[in-house]
C-alpha cells in the first residue's frame, strides 16, 4: 500500500464515522426509535431522558457518558460491565504512556538514521517511504541506535506490568464490595454438586443427597433439588409455549379485526394438517385453546414421571446462610476427587442442565477432544486465511488472476481495493466461527454460560492471534516462503519476525477500519434499527413480540473481548517495530471506552453476572500479548544483528513471574468467595421458598398449583413417613 492509500483509506473511514454520527444524533433523537437507543432505560421503568436533559446538541451523549461513574456502571449494567472498562482504562493507560516515551524518542532516532532501508525490514508492502523513515526498519544493522529500542521494549514491559498490577488490585476491591452487599442473590445460598455416586441401601437419589449434607452441615442445610432428565417434559413444554404464542397472536389479530363496520370482527381459520397446509379447517383460536388445554395434563403427568423416575447424578443443595454455602463450595467432601464434586451455583438463569449430569473423567475426556479439535481448526483455517492474505495482495491477485491486472491498474480502483479488500475479507471470514466454537465449549461439559462465554473468548483469542496475526504477516509473504517453510520448518520464528514490519500497514488500516467504521456503526445502531422496523412490520403482531424485537441483549463478551485482544496484540508488537500505531491502538480504545459507556448506560442490558470473574482471563490475555511482543522483538533484534539481544532475555521470564505472583496473590478470590466477605450481615433474612423456587427449570413449574404445592412436588420421590428438613432462615 502507498502512502496516498493509506491516506484515502484513513480518510475515507473517518467519513463514513462522521455521517454515522450523525445519523445517530438524528436518529436517537426520534421517540419512535427510543426502544433501539434506550432499551436498558426502557426496561427497568425509566424515562428514556431521565437525569439528562433534552438538548439538540448532537454530541451531548459525549458529557454524559465522560462524566458517568464506575458506580453508575454497576447500579445499571453490573459488575462484569464495570471490570470491562477496568480493562480498557488499562489497555488506554498502556498505549498512552508507551506512546508518550516511544513517539518522542524513538521517531527521531529512527528519522534521523543513516542507513539505508532494507526490503525485509519495511513496515509496509510497497512503496511507504515517508512513514519507513519512523520505523525500527530503517535504522541500520548494528547500530547504537538500537539501544533506544531496548530501552523501549523495557519501558512497554514495565509499564504494563505496573497497570496491570493496580487493575488487578481494583477489581478484586470491586468484586469484593459486590459481594458484602447486604441486597443478596438467590445463588449465594445453593452450591451445585456433582458426580454423585450410585445410591445405596435402596435410597432415592433424593434421600442420599439430603442424608449426606445433612449429616455433614447440619441445620444450615436446607434441602435439595436434584437434576433431572428433561428432554421430554421440555419437549411438552415448548410445544404448549408455543401454542399459547400463536393464540395471542391470533386473539390480537382478532381484537384488531374489530371495527364499526365489522364489530364482531372476523376470526382466521387453518388446516391442522401437514404445515397448516393440508387437512380439515378449524377455527385458529378454538383450535388452539384446545391443544393447550390437551397439552397442560400432559405436562404436569410428565412431569411427575420426570421427577420420579428421570433423577441424575447432580443435584443443587441449599442452604440457609451464605457463609456456609461459600464455604461448601471450596470444601473437599469426598477422599476420591472423582465422588462429590461441589462448586458454587450458577445463577439459575445461566444453568445449562444437560452439562450437569456429565461425569468427571467424561467431563475431562471431552475437554480433551475438544482442545484437540479447536487446535485442528486453527491449523486449517490457517491455510485459508494464510490464504485470502496472500491472494488479497494485489500483486499476488494480479500473479494468479492475469485477466484483472487492465481493472486492477486503474488509479481509483488500484487505491479502493489496496485500503480495503485485505481487512474486509478478513474481518468477513472470521465472522463464521464464534457460533462454531460456542457449540464446541458447550460440548466440553460446563455448567454455565458465563463459563462458556469465557472459554469461547479463551478459544477466539488464541485462534485470533495465531490464525489473524501470525497468519496474515506470514501470508502476507506466503507465496515468496513457502519453499523456506518446505524446507526449513523450524524457521518460522525467524520468518515472523522477518515478515511483521512488511504487514505493519496492513494492521493499521485493520485497526482503523474496526474503530471508526466498527464503533460508528455500533454507536448508530442502523442494523438494528434496520431490522426492528423489518420485523415489527412483517412479523410482529402483539406487543410480546415487538418487545421481543427490540431487547437488545448483552455485551456479547464472548466475541468483544477476544476482538479487543487481537487489537492489544497488534499494538503491542509493533509499538516498537513502528511506533505510529500507538496512536492508532488509543484511538481503538478509547473511542471504545467512550462509545461502550454510552451504550452500557442506554442500550445493553446484561444477562447474568459472575461479579468479574472474565477478569483472570483479560488479564493473562493481556501478559500473553506482552510475552509474544517480547519473543518478536528478540526474534527482530537477532536479525538486526545487534550484539546485545539477549539482554532482552529476561523479559519473558519476568512476565511468566507476574503472572505466577498475581495467580498467587489474587486468582483464588476469583474462583470461590471469601468467607469474610460472605459473612456481612444481610438487609433482611432470605425467603428459602422463593430461593429454592428461583432454581426450578420452567418446564417443571407448575402450571396452577400455589407454592406449597409446586415445592411439594418434589418431594414425591420420598417415602410418606420421611418429612424434608425445613430449617428457619439464618442471616
Amino acid at each position: 500500500m502507498d502512502f496516498s492509500s493509506f491516506l484515502t483509506s484513513l480518510a475515507t473511514l473517518f467519513v463514513i464515522f462522521l455521517v454515522l454520527m450523525i445519523l445517530f444524533a438524528l436518529l436517537s433523537s426520534r421517540p419512535a426509535n427510543e426502544v433501539i437507543y434506550y432499551p436498558n432505560r426502557i426496561l427497568r421503568g425509566m424515562d428514556p431522558y431521565e437525569g439528562t436533559r433534552r438538548t439538540r446538541n448532537p454530541f451531548s451523549w459525549i458529557r454524559e457518558a465522560v462524566t458517568s461513574t464506575e458506580e453508575d456502571v454497576i447500579r445499571i449494567s453490573g459488575v462484569d460491565s464495570a471490570v470491562y472498562f477496568v480493562f480498557l482504562t488499562t489497555v488506554l493507560g498502556i498505549f498512552a504512556l508507551s506512546a508518550a516515551v516511544l513517539l518522542p524518542v524513538l521517531l527521531p532516532v529512527a528519522a534521523t538514521a543513516r542507513g539505508t532501508m532494507n526490503t525485509n525490514h519495511n513496515t509496509s508492502q510497497g512503496t511507504f517511504n515517508d512513514l519507513e523513515k519512523l520505523s525500527m526498519g530503517h535504522v541500520e544493522e548494528k547500530s547504537p541506535r538500537l539501544w533506544a529500542f531496548i530501552g523501549a521494549t523495557y519501558w512497554i514491559s514495565f509499564i504494563t506490568f505496573y497497570l496491570l498490577w493496580k487493575a488487578y488490585k481494583h477489581v478484586s476491591w470491586l468484586r469484593a464490595e459486590a459481594l458484602m452487599s447486604p441486597e443478596f442473590t438467590n445463588e449465594q445460598f445453593a452450591v451445585l454438586v456433582r458426580d454423585l455416586p450410585a445410591a445405596t441401601g435402596g435410597q432415592t437419589r433424593k434421600e442420599q443427597v439430603d442424608s449426606y449434607f445433612k449429616a455433614i452441615y447440619g441445620d444450615s442445610f436446607y434441602r435439595s433439588l436434584v437434576v433431572t432428565d428433561n428432554k421430554k417434559v421440555n419437549k411438552i413444554y415448548e410445544e404448549l409455549e408455543g401454542y399459547r404464542k400463536k393464540l395471542a397472536k391470533t386473539e390480537y389479530l382478532y381484537e384488531v379485526s374489530k371495527t364499526t363496520a365489522n364489530p364482531n370482527g372476523t376470526r382466521s381459520t387453518m388446516k391442522t394438517g401437514f404445515l397448516g397446509l393440508v387437512g380439515k379447517k378449524a377455527d385458529s383460536i378454538e383450535y388452539f385453546d384446545e391443544k393447550i388445554r390437551e397439552l397442560i395434563p400432559k405436562l404436569e403427568a410428565e412431569q411427575k414421571v420426570t421427577l420420579k423416575d428421570n433423577q441424575q447424578p447432580a443435584a443443587i443443595i441449599f442452604f440457609t446462610n451464605r457463609v456456609t454455602a461459600a464455604a461448601a463450595s471450596q470444601s473437599l467432601h469426598d477422599s476420591i476427587v472423582d465422588k462429590w464434586t461441589v462448586m458454587d451455583a450458577p445463577e439459575p438463569q445461566q444453568i445449562i442442565w444437560t452439562n450437569l449430569p456429565k461425569k468427571y473423567y467424561e467431563r475431562m475426556i471431552r475437554q480433551c477432544v475438544i482442545y484437540l479439535i479447536v487446535l485442528l481448526t486453527i491449523f486449517f483455517y490457517m491455510i485459508p486465511i494464510g490464504f485470502i492474505s496472500a491472494l488479497t495482495n494485489l500483486k499476488n491477485l494480479m500473479k494468479i488472476l492475469p485477466f484483472l491486472e487492465p481493472v486492477v491498474n486503474r488509479g481509483a480502483v488500484r487505491t479502493a481495493l489496496e485500503a480495503y479488500l485485505p481487512q474486509l475479507a478478513l474481518i468477513i471470514f472470521l465472522a463464521l466461527l464464534p457460533a462454531f466454537l460456542l457449540f464446541l465449549s458447550k460440548q466440553e461439559g460446563i455448567p454455565s454460560i458465563s463459563h462458556v462465554h469465557r472459554a469461547v473468548s479463551g478459544k477466539y483469542f488464541y485462534f485470533s492471534v495465531l490464525n489473524v496475526f501470525i497468519g496474515v504477516t506470514i501470508g502476507s509473504t506466503l507465496f515468496a516462503t513457502f519453499k523456506q517453510l518446505v524446507k526449513d520448518p523450524n524457521s518460522i520464528v525467524t520468518l515472523l519476525a522477518n515478515s511483521l514490519p512488511g504487514s505493519a500497514t496492513f494492521f493499521l488500516t485493520f485497526v482503523a477500519l474496526k474503530f471508526f467504521v466498527g464503533y460508528g456503526l455500533e454507536l448508530s445502531r442502523i442494523v438494528p434499527l434496520i431490522i426492528f422496523n423489518l420485523k415489527k412490520k412483517y412479523l410482529c403482531k402483539t406487543e410480546a413480540e415487538i418487545k421481543e424485537a427490540w431487547t437488545p441483549g448483552d455485551l456479547r463478551y464472548a466475541t468483544r473481548i477476544p476482538s479487543d485482544m487481537l487489537v492489544v496484540t497488534i499494538v503491542l508488537c509493533y509499538s516498537v517495530i513502528a511506533p505510529l500505531i500507538l496512536p492508532f491502538g488509543f484511538a481503538y480504545f478509547g473511542l471504545g471506552w467512550l462509545i461502550l459507556r454510552n451504550q452500557v448506560l442506554k442500550v445493553y442490558v446484561p444477562s447474568y453476572e459472575s461479579y468479574g470473574r472474565m477478569w483472570p482471563h483479560l488479564f493473562l490475555r493481556v501478559v500473553a500479548s506482552l510475552i509474544l511482543c517480547q519473543l518478536t522483538m528478540i526474534g527482530y533484534f537477532g536479525l538486526k544483528k545487534f550484539l546485545f539481544t539477549p539482554i532482552l532475555f529476561p523479559l519473558p521470564i519476568l512476565s511468566i513471574i507476574f503472572i505466577i505472583v498475581c495467580k498467587k496473590k489474587f486468582y483464588r478470590f476469583f474462583q470461590t468467595p471469601a468467607l469474610e466477605v460472605v459473612s456481612r450481615k444481610l438487609k433482611e433474612p432470605p425467603n428459602m421458598s422463593s430461593v429454592f423456587r428461583s432454581f426450578v427449570p420452567p418446564s417443571l413449574r407448575s402450571e396452577k398449583a400455589v407454592e406449597e404445592e409446586e415445592e411439594e412436588k418434589f418431594e414425591d420421590t420420598l417415602p410418606t413417613s420421611q418429612v424434608p428438613f425445613r430449617a428457619e432462615a439464618l442471616v
